[in-house]
């Protein structure tokens, strides 16, 4: 028999507060009780930069209510929302409060979840503009990983991971170019889906996203499922924003089983570098044998393409493309702006036409590269990080070290692949580490298969909230 839903710490996975919404157990105005009541009790953990008052959600619940449950699966589902997302009378600052403003409106898919009854509670902590996965440059103060207090919650997107980690709510919705949507994943033993670029418009994000070219909205979720359900709903065609691409309406976003045997593809040689963290490198290993238990051959692929792309993101003209929102931003709030992103910031103009489409053509050349190697596995799977650093390590060596966690990630949307990043374990220190699987372009709903399946093969609970995956 199934164990009464407690306030405190009952599992705020879809599959459960479906079943308890719809059977009358439970209503969305309780858990809008219950998870601000958890949100207190954690006291001020630099998650949230907007929190909606109480009574507002509780307004809304009761209209839902008043209603009654319907076949939705997001129906009375309470979500935070990272802070360059416009959600309509929420302040937007991309973790830079002088230039904070209200909107009164927003783009597709943050629509489209307000019209399947979720509840949004606020807005949470990121990296200053977006710019880093280490989620410790905001004038908000920095989150930590959910598991221990000194260690970073990776970014940007650090206080949308923490939030959903920490219990606080059912899903985030972030962002994504370099490893946002995935590295918070693996720093708090989350799901993260990260769509191929143009399945979710941006055109809810603030100024539609300084990348736009390789840039995506994203879903933190307690389980694959889950962020399958938030990105089917938020995903399809918008004929509003010039980056999203008419392929979003063919994609069949469900989870399937597992053939009986599969290929996988694994950094071969000296490209898997975990920079001395040889717990992650015994958790990666873990990871194989589990996929090769679960019928799968690895194969070690040529990973010269995929590091060379990495490398241009933040280290060739692509930065330029921040200019094009960015300089009037830089000019008029130099002052205020965190003295890293500002760094950063200001290589953008270092670039000319000739180096970006250098870049571009390069870029080409190397998917080119890799066409061979999709034709060879099922699915290619990396550590969604090489390891993790404290927060006084990344203050001390900020750009250095921000680039060695990305070098799993910042090739994605590159790419244009389609990733799944889920948890994989613990390190015996009791920090969790992740896998992430890839695919080429439109085939997001692989890649959630095969994070479906591993995560489950894993038994492990859910986030920092001890619940056991749902059946």
């Amino acid at each position: 028999m199934t164990s009464p839903w407690s306030p405190e710490t009952g599992s705020l996975d879809l599959q459960t507060l479906g079943r308890l919404y719809r059977s009358g157990a439970l209503t969305p105005s309780a858990v809008v009780d219950a998870v601000y009541d958890r949100i207190a009790r954690r006291g001020d953990d630099h998650v949230w930069i907007y929190l909606a008052p109480r009574a507002q959600l509780l307004s809304e619940a009761a209209a839902l209510e008043a209603a009654g449950p319907t076949d939705d699966p997001l129906w009375g589902i309470p979500y935070s929302v990272k802070d360059c997302n416009d959600v309509p009378g929420m302040p937007t600052t991309n973790a830079l409060p002088e230039m904070a403003y209200v909107p009164e409106t927003t783009g597709q898919a943050m629509q489209r979840l307000a019209e399947s009854g979720a509840l949004c509670l606020g807005k949470v902590n990121m990296d200053q503009f977006g710019v880093g996965l280490v989620g410790v440059r905001t004038p908000y103060g920095a989150c930590s990983s959910v598991f221990h207090e000194d260690f970073i919650s990776g970014g940007s997107s650090s206080g949308s991971g923490v939030s959903v980690a920490a219990g606080l709510c059912s899903f985030s919705v972030a962002n994504d170019a370099a490893g946002s949507g995935r590295v918070p994943a693996a720093f708090n033993n989350i799901v993260g889906l990260k769509p191929t670029p143009g399945f979710i418009s941006n055109s809810s994000v603030s100024g539609g996203g300084s990348l736009k070219s390789a840039e995506t909205m994203t879903v933190f979720a307690l389980t694959t499922a889950d962020a399958v359900a938030v990105g089917r709903r938020m995903g399809g065609y918008d004929v509003s924003y010039e980056f999203s691409k008419p392929e979003a309406n063919t994609v069949d976003l469900t989870i399937s089983a597992l053939p009986a045997r599969f290929r996988f593809g694994v950094p071969g040689g000296s490209a898997l570098r975990f920079f001395g963290d040889d717990e992650a490198a015994k958790l990666f290993a873990g990871a194989i044998a589990r996929l090769e238990a679960m019928g799968g051959t690895r194969v070690e692929v040529d990973f010269t393409p995929f590091e060379e792309t990495q490398k241009l993101l933040y280290g060739g003209p692509f930065i330029a493309e921040r200019a094009i929102a960015m300089d009037a931003v830089v000019e008029k709030y130099r002052d205020v702006i965190h003295p890293v992103t500002l760094q950063i910031l200001e290589t953008s103009s270092d670039y000319s036409a000739k180096d970006v489409f250098a870049a571009m053509h390069r870029i080409a050349a190397l998917k080119r590269d890799t066409r061979a190697t999709w034709a060879d596995i099922d699915v290619l799977v990396v550590p969604t990080t090489p390891t993790i650093y404290r927060k006084t390590e990344i203050l001390a060596d900020p750009i250095k070290l921000n680039a060695q966690l990305g070098i799993y990630t910042n090739f994605v949307n590159l790419m244009g692949l389609c990733g799944m990043a889920v948890p994989n374990g613990f390190r015996p220190d009791g920090l969790p580490q992740g896998v992430t699987f890839l695919a080429p372009s439109w085939q997001d709903a692989k890649v959630a298969s095969y994070g479906a399946a591993f995560h489950k093969a894993t038994g492990l609970t859910l986030g920092a909230t001890g619940n056991p995956q749902p059946d």
